[in-house]
């Protein structure tokens, strides 16, 4: 099934001088794109509700202790 999309023409012709500097249709690239946005705007929201979900449950930390959990990471980083 095909679907036609509009976009503004700035994004059209960066989109177009992609294609031809990649040889690869503008179609394909920007179902790629709209594949990866779709994806993380999934898991972003699928991420907030579960800590909504959590949050209401109870299953929450205090700022101080999540301060002190945070400073431990950057510890291990360094």
């Amino acid at each position: 099934m095909k679907t036609t999309l509009t976009i503004r023409e700035e994004l059209s012709k960066r989109l177009e001088r992609l294609a031809k500097s990649t040889k690869r249709t503008k179609s394909s690239l920007a179902s790629e794109a709209l594949e990866e946005f779709l994806t993380v705007q999934e898991w972003h929201i699928n991420a907030v509700k579960e800590g909504i979900k959590a949050a209401d449950a109870g299953k929450v930390v205090s700022h101080k202790d999540a301060v002190a959990e945070l400073k431990k990471w950057g510890r291990r980083a360094s």
